[in-house]
């Protein structure tokens, strides 16, 4: 997991620059900037939008005594994708909003429930209960 974390932190930045310049000479670096910024706000509302109908969601379900697990994916997908819109740029920013429309998110969210399940089954994940 680490070397994946580590090839993300040096491989990202590299190609979210090489973008950022043949997109600055394609229209232009006011364009770039003014793409970045529109992006940056466009998925901060988004990512509130998603997060607070996941949270109304989660709560309805509590209310109905059911646990709500989809809703908790639902969460953790939405603040990957807000984190990663935050950072400059357009690779990372089609990852983010990837995770924040429930549609695309939806994939994602299921390879990350095998991977909570087949963790939790090799014992790296431990869960305690009450």
């Amino acid at each position: 997991m680490f070397r994946w974390l580590l090839l993300f932190i040096l491989v990202v930045p590299a190609l979210e620059i090489g973008v950022l310049v043949w997109a600055g000479n394609l229209i232009g670096p006011w364009w770039v900037i003014l793409l970045i910024i529109s992006t940056g706000i466009l998925g901060a509302y988004l990512a509130k939008q998603q997060g607070m109908e996941t949270l109304n969601n989660a709560r309805e379900a509590v209310y109905r005594g059911m646990i709500p697990h989809d809703e908790i994916f639902d969460g953790i997908c939405i603040l990957i994708g807000a984190v990663v819109l935050l950072t400059p740029g357009f690779i990372t920013d089609a990852i983010g909003f990837t995770l924040l429309f429930p549609t695309t998110r939806a994939p994602i969210k299921s390879v990350l429930k095998r991977t909570v399940r087949k963790m939790m089954e090799n014992g790296t994940i431990t869960v305690f209960r009450r």
